[in-house]
């Protein structure tokens, strides 16, 4: 279940915290009135989409499922919009529940299998040529369970005790599953 802080009084808050656009579009979601609350929901959608569908993808590994999780996750936001309470910047809040949105995917799916805890890194050389292009493929053919970890821990900057928490794991399990993941890309990059 996400859990989020209680609902903020945003006219309370001081106006010069935080990017007064993200300010303008939670006041507008939050707005009794049913054309300007579609409106803002339309533009804090357009505004954050991309950013969102590229960490869901990257997590799934699948447009479909990536489109799912963007679905989903823009539900929760707009269900729980009131309760933001401006401690962190809105994408950093719209992120959190789209990287939490992607975990479940994967699990429902039965995508997600976790690895003992032993540790499997072993130092390999790249290559000097290596692109993004070709990273990135490579990311995307790991094993589902240490994609997703990898990617928390070593793209989005998770560390190792949030994502234990978040997918019900030990710290352990989730280093050795970056170790194995960072194993791999060494393996199919060199």
């Amino acid at each position: 279940m996400l859990r989020l802080a209680t609902p903020p009084d945003i006219s309370d808050h001081d106006s010069t915290e935080g990017d007064p656009v993200e300010r303008d579009l939670v006041r507008g979601c939050l707005s009794a009135d049913l054309p300007d609350r579609r409106s803002a929901q339309r533009a804090l959608y357009e505004r954050y989409k991309r950013a969102m569908f590229s960490t869901a993808y990257r997590i799934t590994s699948d447009y479909d499922h990536a489109n799912d999780v963007l679905q989903d996750a823009f539900v929760e936001v707009f269900r729980h919009l009131g309760q933001f309470a401006f401690r962190s910047t809105l994408g950093s809040w719209i992120k959190t529940i789209v990287v939490r949105q992607a975990i479940r995917k994967q699990q429902q799916e039965g995508r997600f299998l976790t690895l003992d805890e032993t540790i499997h890194d072993q130092p390999a050389p790249f290559r000097d040529t290596l692109t993004g292009a070709e990273l990135d493929a490579a990311i995307r053919t790991l094993p589902d369970g240490a994609r997703t970890i990898f990617l928390l821990a070593e793209v989005e900057g998770y560390a190792h005790k949030e994502i234990a928490a978040m997918l019900g794991i030990s710290e352990g399990t989730s280093k050795s599953q970056t170790s194995y993941a960072k194993k791999l890309l060494r393996q199919r990059l060199s």
